[in-house]
């Protein structure tokens, strides 16, 4: 090795002055996400003093940011294989009438906790199988996830809707569950925070330490060359999305712990709130990269921006504004950067 090879990598290490581990740094999606949000924060922090960034707004932001992500974690597995799932608001509402159903004829808010385990169950196992289904369909039938999952929106909701005469029933949440789940607290954390804690340390490192994460983000990036290597694409798509399903029942079994009440109308936009959260995290719509990392900041920039806007007094229609326009400009930056990989 010559004189000049030894010094080639010092000097592209300090090219301008900048250390490499600054550099790779910068790259990061997490590191500009995690800005994006620090910048919200003392914006309106400047903008309300006294007002925004309290213990209570804190924990108020957290508990209302938990349901989303725990689905966007879901979400995340989902359009790391390049694909998309927008039903998950309808299976959310499905899952919680069928467990909130089989609460209400037996027991209702009196309910056991021996009623409270199956309610759970059976959001999970509604989740999970209309997940899994919608799966199949996209594997096997060859079908665009969009199509099948704005398909399943429609299905699923027709479905809540039909099992309840389009009303939210009485009754669908043990007070046991509520004062637990919904409003209890552990060392002055709420457990919703904590659940959805939990699910993101086990879901982030299945996704960055395991064969199943290895695969999940190799399909996203070459599904051909990951059949020639005999992973099968198919089986393991239907996983993907059967684990979405089963975080969207989760997600349910939250909703009613919270609010007691399936709320038929209310999740119309949870996947937009929630794809948004996932793209702004760094995870591609073109598949093949993404961190649960990443989603976790993305969850907690439409949080605090609608936190924020409610502050300093902005109305309603304009925080769902700001939030689409948060979702266009998130796409558009990742198809700049892939440009750019592309041209690289």
């Amino acid at each position: 090795m010559t004189a000049e090879s030894d010094q080639a990598p010092v000097a592209a290490g300090s090219r301008a002055g900048v250390p490499d581990w600054l550099r790779r740094a910068a790259t990061l999606n997490e590191l500009w996400t995690f800005v994006i949000l620090l910048a919200l924060v003392v914006f309106f922090t400047i903008a309300a003093p006294g007002k925004f960034f309290t213990t209570y707004d804190i924990t108020q932001i957290a508990v209302n940011a938990a349901i989303y992500l725990v689905l966007g974690v879901g979400m995340t597995f989902v359009i790391i294989t390049a694909g998309i799932d927008l039903s998950i608001g309808s299976v959310l509402v499905l899952a919680a009438v069928a467990a909130g159903e089989y609460n209400i004829h037996h027991g209702g808010p009196a309910s056991g906790w021996g009623t409270v385990a199956l309610c759970v169950v059976i959001a999970l196992a509604v989740g999970t199988a209309w997940g899994a289904l919608q799966g199949v369909v996209v594997a096997s039938g060859k079908v665009p996830p969009l199509i099948v999952t704005l398909g399943g929106l429609g299905a699923a909701l027709g479905i809540a809707e039909l099992a309840t005469g389009g009303q939210d029933p009485a009754g669908a949440a043990s007070t046991h569950l509520q004062n637990s789940l919904g409003f209890g607290k552990l060392l002055g954390i709420p457990w919703m925070v904590i659940l959805a804690a939990v699910v993101t340390a086990i879901f982030g490192a299945v996704l960055a330490a395991t064969r199943f994460g290895e695969h999940t983000l190799a399909i996203g990036s070459n599904p051909t060359a990951v059949r020639r290597a005999g992973i099968p694409v198919g089986r393991h798509l239907v996983k993907v999305y059967g684990l979405m399903g089963l975080l969207a029942g989760l997600g349910a079994v939250m909703w009613l712990a919270s609010y007691g009440t399936t709320s038929i109308a209310g999740h119309s936009t949870d996947n937009l709130k929630v794809i948004t959260a996932v793209v702004l995290g760094g995870t591609s719509l073109f598949g093949g990269r993404g961190s649960v990392l990443g989603t976790v900041i993305g969850v907690f920039i439409p949080a605090v921006l609608t936190t924020g806007l409610i502050v300093i007094g902005v109305q309603q229609y304009w925080q769902d504004v700001a939030v689409g326009v948060v979702l266009v400009v998130a796409v558009y930056v990742d198809q700049m950067r892939r440009k750019t990989r592309e041209r690289a």
